[in-house]
């Protein structure tokens, strides 16, 4: 648990600046506040001693600043929180990126979203509730026992020993027998975000079949799994909260205990541990939120830890001027226990060259793209740009060479635009309208009121199937890649909509190396070549 929590320090050293100065007027706040309480008790102690109460200037300018203190203890230490938590979802996209360039593969959407979203949230607790509270009872307890031991020892030792207790003590126990509530909270959390993501993104299913009480029901089994998770971690904080509360009020039993020995000092003692045990009472519930924090920090740095399924290379090769591309006795499969995708498979597709690969659905066809792009690897065989193995070139580079356009291209809820500059964000307006007129859709975007700025929509709801793909197919040309992989780029659009599109792609290809992958051929396609998969392997096919 330990070892998890130092790991997501490391990931805010970038922020130490913020969260050290937090820690600091945390700890100016709480200083102030004990010379506030202090003073008073010692203020009135005398004047219950003397009779006379006199509230000097010092006491309204602590009071002053105790205001601005705690304002700016807010305020800077969950500004350093929000950054820091901002670095680590940072941190986490990039590592989900770098080891899933071909998409999600066997992960969940709503597992990684718990994990981006409510596991990241949850390490806010490690500085807020944990490092800053800490610090202010390291602070504490020497300044408790140093003000109250010269009148009172034997009170200034149980007071301390009181402090400990609910300080440090009762957090690491509370800790502990919360580590296994917090990681069954933490999967909970996980698993009721995966059935609901499931049920919203195939709500038109659910209701075409009248499964709304089925799926219904899963939802409320997995909120009852998450409320049963929160149930028993909310014990576990009440009992360590009850524990300290505890602690507190022996402290103050312990004052007034002895008390008639010297009421002045009593007084002050009194005040003293009433702001101690204030600051340092959320410590053993801190503690027990820990074991959640420590379950959320293993599940975000679980990412991380990942192997990266095709590493570059340490000493990459030169890129090659040639960009023809070959499949050399490939072998392939996606896991372990999986058939092979490939096997043996040899493949050679000439620069410039269009080239068709056809095979039913399930026969390999997009792993072929996979591999190219450098998404997967061969277990056997090559993959050769040129004459170089792309093994030994940086992936980047290779991506670079191909340019992709897949059955499920994504458009993202933004402009047009913005999902123009994906593929290249140095393009300037006229470059822009040039791919959109090559693709044949300029003149429906020239008509939309907002031009190139209108808003997409989610997955590009706001368009048809066949626009959709035109906007996907101007922002594949876009890219200066000199090879074209085309991954059943028609698949969802009707006979002639799927015929014009191809049409299309006849005309604004030229001069670049084209592999069409489908399912079948509507007879509008411009080929060279024409492979068939089969058992692992391409067959040349008649034209």
């Amino acid at each position: 648990m330990t070892a998890d929590l130092m790991r997501i320090l490391e990931l805010w050293r970038g922020r130490w600046v913020w969260l050290t100065a937090g820690v600091l007027v945390s700890l100016a706040a709480l200083s102030n506040a004990v010379a506030l309480m202090t003073l008073s008790g010692a203020l009135l102690g005398g004047a219950i001693a003397t009779g006379i109460l006199v509230g000097p200037p010092v006491l309204r300018a602590l009071g002053a600043a105790r205001v601005v203190l705690r304002y700016l203890e807010r305020l800077i230490t969950h500004d350093a929180m929000f950054r820091a938590l901002s670095d680590v979802r940072v941190w986490f996209f990039r590592c989900l990126a770098k080891g899933s360039a071909g998409g999600l593969g066997f992960r969940q959407a709503g597992d990684l979203l718990a994990r981006l979203v409510g596991d990241v949230e949850a390490l806010d607790g490690l500085y807020l509730r944990i490092i800053v509270p800490i610090a202010g009872a390291v602070l504490l307890l020497p300044v408790l026992i140093g003000v109250i031991a010269p009148t009172a020892p034997v009170l200034a030792a149980i007071v301390g020993g009181l402090l400990l207790l609910a300080g440090f003590i009762l957090p690491w126990l509370a800790a502990r027998a919360a580590r296994d509530a917090g990681t069954t909270l933490a999967r909970a959390s996980g698993g009721l975000r995966i059935v609901v993501l499931d049920a919203l993104t195939g709500l038109r299913e659910v209701r075409a079949f009248s499964a709304e009480g089925r799926m219904l029901a899963l939802v409320q089994a997995r909120e009852a799994a998450l409320l049963t998770a929160q149930r028993a971690l909310s014990h576990r904080t009440a009992w360590a909260s009850a524990a300290a509360f505890v602690c507190g009020q022996a402290a103050i039993l312990a004052v007034l205990i002895t008390a008639g020995t010297n009421p002045t000092a009593a007084v002050v003692a009194a005040f003293l541990v009433v702001a101690g045990f204030e600051a340092v009472g959320g410590l053993p519930r801190a503690g027990a939120l820990a074991g959640h924090a420590a379950a959320a920090a293993r599940r975000v740095l679980e990412i991380a830890d990942a192997p990266v399924p095709v590493p570059d290379p340490a000493i990459p090769a030169a890129m090659p001027s040639d960009t023809s591309l070959r499949f050399e006795g490939v072998s392939f499969r996606w896991q372990p226990d999986r058939p092979l995708v490939c096997d043996g498979l040899t493949l050679d597709i000439p620069l410039g060259a269009r080239v068709a690969v056809l095979g039913p659905s399930g026969i390999g066809k997009s792993t072929l793209a996979a591999l190219a792009l450098k998404v997967a690897s061969p277990q056997q065989g090559r993959v050769l740009l040129g004459d170089t193995d792309i093994a030994t070139l940086p992936a980047a580079s290779v991506r670079a060479r191909i340019g992709w356009l897949s059955q499920s291209t994504h458009l993202f809820d933004d402009s047009i635009r913005a999902n123009l500059l994906l593929a290249r964000p140095d393009a300037d307006e006229a470059t822009l309208w040039a791919a959109l007129e090559a693709a044949k859709i300029a003149e429906f975007v020239r008509a939309l009121p907002e031009g190139l700025d209108t808003w997409v929509g989610e997955s590009g709801a706001r368009f048809s199937g066949g626009q959709g793909r035109r906007l996907a197919l101007a922002r594949a040309l876009l890219s200066p890649a000199p090879i074209l992989i085309l991954d059943e780029p028609c698949a969802g659009l009707d006979a002639e909509t799927e015929r014009a599109f191809l049409t299309t792609l006849n005309e604004t290809a030229e001069g670049r190396t084209v592999v069409l992958i489908t399912h079948r051929l509507t007879g509008v396609e411009r080929l060279d070549r024409i492979f068939r998969l089969a058992a692992g392997k391409a067959v040349a096919a008649a034209g």
